[in-house]
């Protein structure tokens, strides 16, 4: 969504009139779900997705129409044969898309743009209200304070977004793993911070896509860094003493995610230190160890791709309240 508003002041200074298509219902299989978005000019998409193939070339299609008539539209395409209309997908679900239709000069959507991207650089939560009419959306703050835009009135169906700030992904060790996996992390919606004792490998320099990069003491993470309930915590340093006091420390509270590189003999060594400790089983049970994926990751940044596709699905279990995380249609 940064992307989205980002692109849509760069057209509205130009006072190009552009189509947000948003999918605000999704029932079955579908490629994405509700709350994709893509932002669509006269000559086509400009940026986002909403699942690719069939869905996105109608949508994208039916977008160029609406604005040349001026219009705002709802749609829902049914994705299996069907006598409606057969778009040549098989999914097996149903997706409704709302067509919104911003003017390149209205002040008001140009307003609630530069809001949001207020929002998203002070990292200050916020929820997009767009109702089903088409008409001016608004932004509305955590207290429901209403931030930009038009408040819906009360008879009117609309759709909230929460702004996708991105969840804090702190990564304990500056090492070639962790300059792999910063800018992987940045593209999928984390925010990066890095820390390590060594002051000549943790600064923006080696990490210009980290959010924070933090010079501190492993066996006193407090005294720079607050470890938060929702933090994902990769932890590889350059020491397994290093590593065994972080996890120590993490393992104080829950978190998101926990996860700590190494072999499986390293992990039993670990564990046991860790009991004498006083850390229970459970607990111990909660660490992804060894980190990543089972793709047989070798190289610096395949190691990086694995630990960021376990992180990717750890998210989605937590955005569904713990269940199985849903694999919708492949894009065709």
């Amino acid at each position: 969504m940064r992307s989205i508003f980002a692109k849509l002041l760069y057209e509205m200074e130009k006072g190009h009139d552009t189509m947000l298509a948003t999918i605000v219902a999704d029932d079955g299989s579908a490629p994405r779900g509700k709350g994709s978005q893509m932002l669509v000019g006269a000559q086509g998409r400009l940026v986002g997705t909403i699942g690719g193939g069939a869905v996105e070339l109608r949508s994208e299609q039916m977008a160029i129409e609406l604005l040349g008539k001026k219009q705002s539209g709802l749609h829902e395409f049914h994705l299996q044969k069907n006598k409606i209309e057969d778009i040549g997908m098989v999914c097996g679900g149903d997706v409704t898309v709302l067509f919104t239709r911003i003017p390149g000069t209205d002040a008001r959507w140009n307003s609630l743009a530069q809001k949001a991207m207020q929002c998203f650089a002070e990292m200050t939560p916020a929820d997009l209200s767009l109702g089903l009419n088409g008409g001016l959306a608004a932004l509305i703050g955590a207290d429901g304070q209403l931030l930009a835009g038009a408040a819906p009135a009360p008879e009117e169906k609309h759709v909230l977004l929460p702004l996708p700030l991105g969840e804090r992904a702190l990564i304990f060790g500056a090492g070639h793993i962790a300059r792999s996996l910063v800018p992987l992390l940045k593209t999928i919606n984390f925010r990066p911070v890095v820390y390590d004792c060594r002051p000549e490998c943790v600064n923006q320099v080696n990490f210009p896509d980290a959010d924070q990069v933090i010079v501190g003491d492993f066996d006193h993470i407090a005294d720079s860094l607050a470890l938060l309930p929702d933090d994902y915590i990769v932890i590889m340093t350059n020491a397994h003493s290093h590593d065994f006091e972080v996890e120590l420390q993490a393992l104080q509270a829950d978190h998101a995610y926990v996860g700590v590189i190494g072999s499986a003999k390293k992990t039993a060594s670990v564990n046991a230190r860790l009991r004498e400790r006083g850390v229970t089983d459970d607990r111990l049970a909660v660490v992804h160890t060894p980190i990543g994926t089972a793709i047989k990751a070798v190289t610096p940044a395949e190691i990086a791709v694995s630990i960021a596709g376990e992180m990717i699905y750890v998210r989605a279990l937590r955005r569904e309240g713990g269940q199985e995380a849903h694999h919708g249609c492949p894009m065709h």
